[in-house]
């Protein structure tokens, strides 16, 4: 059965990242801009050209199928049974306590123990457990989430990028009330915007949110967006990257290209770091019968020029 597509402009609010000690500035919700190109979707009329064809994982493992002399500077195949702590830490990078994005109002507080390994796959499970985070508030879920930040505030970064190729394969969860997130966010400064959003499931698992964030009038947030779907995106792995330039911003969704922004004056120039997540509550609490939910991630890589 052929799979109706969508693509459009939309807008997000993101909001203040909360530790146990500190926080960052807010994410105040932008306005939507119309920077950005979007990408042919398969719901073009009979007559337009076919559209491309997906790729496997397997394929989309070997590098970038955009042209360019791409060189690897960050993998990981999650093929052990713990995380790589040379590579990860299990919070906002500046605090391992438990932290949670208390500006949008989620309900996790995010714990190293929800981070494991497990037959070739990283995976950060949500479970509905109350749990007291140093905020010194009861959170109604933990989860997991890991980032190439700091262990702590004056560490040096696991692993930053200005510039390159960034792809993943994951399986998202099935369960409502969910919000997997796979994004960049700058390492100097601990907060947003500049922010890049590769994968975002916002209130659903089969429509994907790809966003550019970037500092408006007094540093306001500002962002433009596409969704990519309907796809079933819980039952096997799916690849999403995004192709950062200097002049463009390219999202890809299995290796076919969904959304373009190529505004200059809106890309992020600055070293990131590179984040995946399973948040919980965001846009909606999860219905009374879900109290648990795994994202699934079997291989991240990124690559540059």
């Amino acid at each position: 059965m052929a799979v109706a597509a969508a693509l459009l402009l939309v807008t997000t609010a993101c909001s203040s990242l909360t530790t146990g000690t500190d926080v960052a500035p807010g994410f105040p919700s932008g306005t939507p801009t119309p920077a950005a190109k979007p990408a042919v979707s398969s719901s073009a009329p009979p007559s337009a050209a076919p559209s491309p064809t997906p790729l496997s994982p397997a394929v989309l493992r070997q590098g970038p199928t955009t042209a360019g002399p791409w060189h690897q500077v960050f993998a990981d195949d999650f093929a052990g049974d713990q995380l790589n702590q040379d590579s990860w830490v299990t919070c906002y990078d500046w605090n391992d306590d438990g932290c949670t994005n208390a500006g949008q109002h989620e309900l996790e507080w995010y714990q190293p123990q929800q981070v494991s390994e497990s037959g070739g796959a990283l995976l950060l499970s949500a479970r509905k457990t109350p749990t007291w985070g140093s905020d010194q508030e009861l959170h109604s879920w933990t989860s997991g989430m890991v980032s190439t930040g700091r262990s702590y505030w004056d560490g040096q970064p696991r692993f930053t990028l200005t510039y390159g190729y960034i792809a993943a394969a994951i399986q998202l969860p099935s369960q409502s009330g969910m919000f997997p997130g796979f994004w960049l966010m700058p390492s100097g400064s601990r907060s947003t915007p500049p922010e890049l959003d590769i994968m975002e499931g916002i209130g659903s698992a089969d429509t994907i949110q790809m966003t550019l964030h970037w500092a408006g009038a007094g540093g306001a947030d500002v962002h433009s967006a596409g969704r990519y779907g309907p796809v079933d995106y819980t039952t096997g792995y799916h690849v999403f990257a995004v192709d950062w330039e200097p002049h463009s911003v390219t999202w890809y969704i299995d290796g076919v290209e969904r959304y373009q922004v190529t505004d200059t004056a809106r890309i992020p120039k600055v070293p990131m770091e590179i984040l995946l997540n399973l948040a919980v509550g965001y846009p909606r609490t999860p219905p009374a019968g879900v109290t648990s939910a795994t994202m699934k991630v079997d291989w991240i890589r990124a690559w540059q020029h």
